[in-house]
C-alpha cells in the first residue's frame, strides 16, 4: 500500500529536497531521485486512497498522517502555485479539525534563513469551542493545576522547555546513583493525559517571550538542539486563561565565575552532568602520571549553600564515598573530601536542635562545614571574602532562586522581590484572565500577606487552588476570554505550612512539623526521622510508575550499592 501511494506522487509541481521526510514510504526508485515532487490536490486524493484501502484505520493514525502531508506541503519553498492549502470541503471533518485549529502559514526548511512572515501559531477560540487554558511551565505549580484541571470544560495548552515535571527532593539522589534519572522524571503527558489524546490540547516545547494581555495572546519561541537542526522560530498561542508557572532561576548574586564553573542542582540534566563530572574525577584521578596536587583538587567536591539542597546532596556525597568510593576506588579513597560552604547557619529554617544535629552528623560523616562567603570562582578555586582559597574538582552551586529574566521583563505589578504580584485569588490584578503561581508569583504588598517561600509545596498548594478555581469558572459559564468578570470567586488561597523534612546521609534525617520557626511542634531526629522521609516521599511521587521505579532503586542500592558506571 505504501509504494503505491509513493508511485503516485512522483510527477507533480511541488519540489522537496528531502524524500525521507515525505510520510508515506516511497520505491526505491522514488528515494533515488534528488528531487521530487508532490501537488497539493494529489496531496487530497492520497488522503482518500488511505482511507479507502484500510478498511478500519484509526483516528489518531489517519489524523497524524494528514498532519504529516499538511507539514510537508508548508516546508516546500520556491513553488509555482500559492504557498495556502485551500482543504478540499469533502474531506472528512475528523481530519481537517485540527488544520483549521492552527494559523501556520510557512515552516522554513533547516538551514534556511528564516522567514519575517513566519509565524505559526494557536488562533482564537470560538464562543461555541471549549476555552483555552494556556500554562506556562512544567513544574510542581503548574503541572499540579494540568493534574486537576477539568478537561471536559478547558483544553489545555502547556508551554515549555522540558517535557516532563522533576520530583526536585530527590533530585540529589540521583547525582551518586541512588536513583535513576528517570525515576524522577514524570513525563507532562502522563500527568494530563488530554495533552496526548484530545484535538484542542497541546505541549509546545519553547520558551515563553512576552505576553499581550490586552489581545490575549502569548509569544513564545520554540526550543532546538542548536544548528544541526532548526533554528528557533517564534509563534504565538491566543489564550482564554493564562497561567503563568515558569518558575525561578539560580541566584549566583552576581558573583563572578559561578555560571562559568558551578554547576546548578535544579533540573535533571544538572544532575546527569553532576554525575558525569564526578565519576570522570574519580577516574582520571588513578590514571599513571598525575601529580598528587591534580589529584587531590580533582577530588574535592565543594557544595555552596547550607540549605536543604546543599545539605541532602552533602549527605548523599558523603554516603556514596563511604559505602561504594572506599570499595571501588580503593586507590584513592583517602584523596576524596566533601567541603560545605554556608554564609550563616546551616538549614536556617529548622529548629535550633535539628541544625545541631545535622552539623554533628554531617562532620561525623566527613564533610567539612566552612563558614564564609564567597568573593571570587575560578577554573579550580573559590575565594572567600576572607582570602582563603578553596580548591575543587567539583563545584555544586545551591544558594536559593531569583525571578527569572521573563517575569522580570513582564510589564506586571510586582511582589517584594521581583516576583509578578497576585492577590488572594492568585490572579494577576492589573490584567483580565492572567493568573501566576509558584516561585514566579508573589502577594502584592495591598494585599497584607507576605510573599511564600520557594517550596515545592507551596507551588503544588497553588497549583491544586487554581485548577479548582478554574473549574468553577468554566462550571459558571466564564471560561471564555473576558467572561469572568462578574462571577464570584470561591473563598481566597491560605497557604499552611505542613512542615520540613532533610536527609543528612548514613540512614539519618530531619522532619519538623512546625509551622513555623517561632511555632512549637514535632521535631525529630535519626533513624526514624529517616524512615518518615523516605516514607513520605515515596508517596509523593507524581505516578506510581515513578513510585515503582524509586522502590526499586533503593532496593537494589541497598542491596548490590550504587551504579558507578559512567554512561
Amino acid at each position: 500500500m505504501h509504494y503505491l501511494l509513493g508511485f503516485g506522487v512522483r510527477q507533480e509541481t511541488i519540489s522537496f529536497l528531502q524524500p525521507q521526510l515525505c510520510p508515506i514510504s516511497p520505491s526505491p526508485s522514488l528515494l533515488s531521485r534528488e528531487r521530487e515532487t508532490i501537488s497539493v490536490t494529489e496531496i487530497h486524493i492520497l488522503v482518500y486512497i488511505y482511507i479507502y484501502i484500510d478498511s478500519d484505520p484509526p483516528a489518531s493514525k489517519g489524523m497524524a498522517w494528514f498532519r504529516s502531508i499538511i507539514k510537508l506541503s508548508t516546508l516546500t519553498r520556491q513553488s509555482s502555485i500559492n504557498p495556502k492549502l485551500e482543504i478540499n470541503s469533502s474531506l472528512p471533518l475528523a481530519l481537517t479539525a485540527s488544520f483549521w485549529r492552527f494559523s501556520t502559514q510557512s515552516q522554513a526548511v533547516a538551514g534556511s534563513q528564516p522567514d519575517a512572515s513566519r509565524y505559526a501559531g494557536l488562533r482564537p477560540t470560538n464562543p461555541d469551542e471549549k476555552p483555552r487554558v494556556v500554562v506556562v511551565g512544567s513544574g510542581w505549580a503548574g503541572c499540579r493545576l494540568m493534574k486537576g484541571i477539568d478537561t471536559q470544560r478547558y483544553d489545555v495548552v502547556c508551554v515549555s522547555p522540558r517535557n516532563h515535571m522533576v520530583f526536585t527532593p530527590l533530585l540529589a539522589s540521583t547525582c551518586v546513583g541512588t536513583l535513576e534519572f528517570r525515576s524522577v522524571a514524570e513525563p507532562v503527558r502522563r500527568i494530563q493525559p488530554a495533552i496526548a489524546r484530545e484535538p484542542g490540547s497541546y505541549f509546545f516545547l519553547a520558551n515563553c517571550t512576552g505576553v499581550d494581555p490586552d489581545n490575549h495572546v502569548v509569544r513564545c519561541q520554540a526550543v532546538t538542539d542548536g544548528t544541526d537542526t532548526l533554528d528557533p522560530w517564534d509563534f504565538e498561542i491566543s489564550y482564554d486563561k493564562l497561567v503563568i508557572a515558569g518558575g525561578a532561576q539560580p541566584s549566583t548574586f552576581g558573583i563572578k565565575g559561578v555560571k562559568e564553573h558551578a554547576i546548578f542542582l535544579r533540573e535533571v540534566h544538572h544532575a546527569q552532568e553532576i554525575r558525569r563530572k564526578l565519576l570522570l574525577n574519580l577516574m582520571m584521578s588513578e590514571v599513571p602520571g598525575i601529580t598528587e596536587e591534580e589529584k587531590t583538587t580533582l577530588l574535592r567536591c565543594v557544595v555552596v549553600g547550607g540549605g536543604p539542597t546543599g545539605v541532602e546532596f552533602s549527605g548523599e556525597l558523603s554516603d556514596f564515598i563511604i559505602k561504594d568510593v572506599h570499595q571501588k576506588y580503593a586507590h584513592i579513597k583517602d584523596y576524596i573530601h566533601v567541603t560545605l560552604i554556608e554564609a550563616n547557619e546551616i538549614l536556617s529554617s529548622f529548629d535550633d536542635r535539628l541544625r545541631k544535629y545535622a552539623t554533628k552528623q554531617l562532620v561525623k560523616s566527613g564533610v567539612r562545614l566552612v563558614h564564609g562567603v564567597v568573593k571570587d570562582v575560578q577554573p579550580h578555586k573559590i575565594i572567600l571574602n576572607d582570602g582563603t582559597d578553596v580548591p575543587y574538582g567539583l563545584l555544586v552551586w545551591s544558594t536559593g532562586v531569583i525571578p527569572s529574566d521573563f517575569v522580570r521583563n513582564l510589564e506586571f505589578p510586582k511582589s517584594p522581590g521581583g516576583r509578578i504580584g497576585v492577590d488572594e485569588w492568585l490572579r494577576v490584578p492589573s490584567v483580565q484572565d492572567v493568573f501566576s503561581i509558584g516561585d514566579c508569583s508573589g502577594f502584592l504588598e495591598s494585599t497584607g500577606k507576605h510573599v511564600l517561600p520557594a517550596l515545592a509545596q507551596v507551588a503544588e498548594r497553588q497549583g491544586k487552588y487554581l485548577a479548582n478555581q478554574l473549574n468553577m469558572i468554566g462550571k459558571a459559564g466564564g471560561g471564555h476570554a473576558n467572561a469572568a468578570k462578574d462571577i464570584e470567586l470561591g473563598a481566597p488561597f491560605v497557604y499552611k505550612h505542613m512542615g520540613s523534612m532533610a536527609s543528612i546521609g548514613s540512614y539519618k534525617a530531619l522532619v519538623d512539623l512546625r509551622q513555623s520557626k517561632e511555632a512549637k511542634g514535632i521535631a525529630m531526629a535519626g533513624f526514624a526521622s529517616w524512615f518518615i522521609w523516605r516514607s513520605a516521599y515515596l508517596t509523593r511521587v507524581i505516578s506510581w510508575r515513578n513510585r515503582f521505579y524509586v522502590a526499586i532503586n533503593w532496593a537494589t542500592t541497598f542491596v548490590f550499592g550504587r551504579d558507578i558506571s559512567r554512561l
